[in-house]
């Protein structure tokens, strides 16, 4: 993209030199979903739904089920 922008002699936007990665993603909506499962202490397997929020950096489990397929 750089090199595209340069051949054209466009130049960066000034605010692009202003702006840090923890405020362009505090900015930004930036979800990531995992679908994973895991063991409880009784051998039980779980399978878990959770969400990371990337600018507050947390992570919310959305649901937890033993039967994924099940209704």
């Amino acid at each position: 993209m750089w090199n595209i922008l340069k051949d054209h002699s466009i130049d960066p936007a000034p605010e692009r030199q202003r702006t840090t990665r923890a405020t362009f993603l505090r900015s930004q909506a930036i979800l990531s979903a995992d679908f994973f499962e895991t063991e409880t202490l009784t051998g039980a397997t779980l399978y878990v739904l959770a969400v990371i929020e990337h600018p507050t950096r947390r992570v919310r489990i959305l649901d937890t089920t033993a039967h994924p397929t099940a209704a």
